[in-house]
């Protein structure tokens, strides 16, 4: 009990912070998929406690000595010749706990520099860095906390920043029953060296909770995320789409459906992300994602497709775990990710 109360007042406190939503803060690139798994699960899932360590980097009190000694390693093409990575090492020591270290890069790549008039006088390149150390212990059989201390590099042209952040994670799992509860508050910290002299800007805090059950007798797992809770309006206005709507309508055409487009229902939908996972076998599994928040921001009206919807497997082949994930994002193209981890003990007889 006292640990449920513990965590009622863990989630109090997150959701006072200040409230930030994405394009509003430096560090963006924090927020980006750590592994294939996650990008098949529309971009989260803080709420499976096994042996897979990219799940510790989102939630570090899913820390587990079920994933020690294991190197994980992500690669994914991201949009517009970006390209991200994420690696990390995880190590267990009995009775003090589960240790990660991790580096997660993007980078922009190669850029022309030219002069007022035009003329090429050289090249330069961008790309941003963040150095993550993770801890996760069990409390008792049920509970588990984790904390990840980050150092962020910035590095745009000659401008450059340093900043340090921190996850705090509080996950409750009870084995019998399949089932997972989590509480995670992303990104609580600060610059330490901003790029201007007037220019200091905030991370991208979030809060999230989180909730997975595995069906009895049946090998499938369905998940819930709840993301952004530190900020219930999500909503956002299109200015292009307003002046659409002026120019056929006019200034005084606003119906009754579309006062309450923008009213609970829509903004609880932007909140949460619905994922599955089919436990095929211990050696492979299939994966599928939805994202309503990425799709009513991204979509195009005229053509919706499969923005926000993702989909991805993983597979075990000899000593390594290899996963992939695609998601779309827009019309103009999807990403695809790749993630493989292997247990360095397996290759020592």
């Amino acid at each position: 009990m006292r640990y449920f109360l513990y965590s009622l007042l863990f989630v109090f406190i997150l959701s006072s912070a200040q409230a930030q939503v994405g394009g509003d803060n430096t560090y963006e690139f924090l927020q980006l998929n750590s592994s294939a798994r996650i990008s098949a699960l529309g971009g989260n899932q803080i709420a499976v406690k096994d042996n897979d360590p990219f799940l510790a980097i989102d939630n570090p009190s899913l820390l587990n000595k079920e994933m020690s000694n294991k190197l994980a390693l992500t690669y994914q093409s991201y949009l517009a010749d970006i390209s991200y990575g994420f690696v990390s090492f995880t190590q267990h020591y009995d009775s003090v706990g589960t240790f990660s270290a991790g580096l997660k890069y993007i980078d922009y790549g190669s850029f022309d520099e030219t002069d007022i008039a035009g003329n090429q006088i050289g090249t330069f390149t961008a790309g941003e860095y963040a150095f993550v150390l993770g801890y996760g212990r069990d409390l008792d059989s049920n509970f588990s906390v984790g904390a990840n201390v980050k150092t962020i590099y910035s590095a745009l042209y000659d401008y450059t920043s340093l900043g340090f952040a921190a996850d705090l994670g509080l996950t409750y799992f009870n084995q019998d029953r399949e089932l997972t509860i989590a509480v995670v508050a992303k990104n609580i910290g600060t610059q330490v060296q901003t790029y201007t002299d007037d220019s200091d800007e905030a991370l991208p805090y979030e809060l999230q909770v989180g909730i997975s059950k595995r069906l009895p007798k049946v090998p499938i797992r369905f998940s819930l995320i709840g993301q952004q809770l530190q900020q219930w309006d999500l909503t956002y206005t299109n200015p292009a789409q307003e002046i659409k709507q002026e120019s056929i309508l006019g200034d005084d055409s606003d119906t009754e459906e579309d006062k309450n487009e923008n009213g609970f229902f829509e903004n609880l939908g932007r909140h949460l992300i619905f994922n599955t996972e089919f436990l095929i076998s211990d050696n492979f599994n299939v994966r599928f994602g939805y994202n309503y928040l990425r799709r009513t921001e991204l979509r195009i009206d005229e053509k919706l497709g499969t923005v926000g919807i993702s989909w991805g497997f993983g597979m075990r082949i000899s000593k390594f775990h290899i996963s992939y994930g695609r998601s779309a994002y827009h019309q103009a193209g999807a990403t695809n990710t790749f993630s493989v981890s292997t247990r360095l003990s397996d290759f020592i007889n």
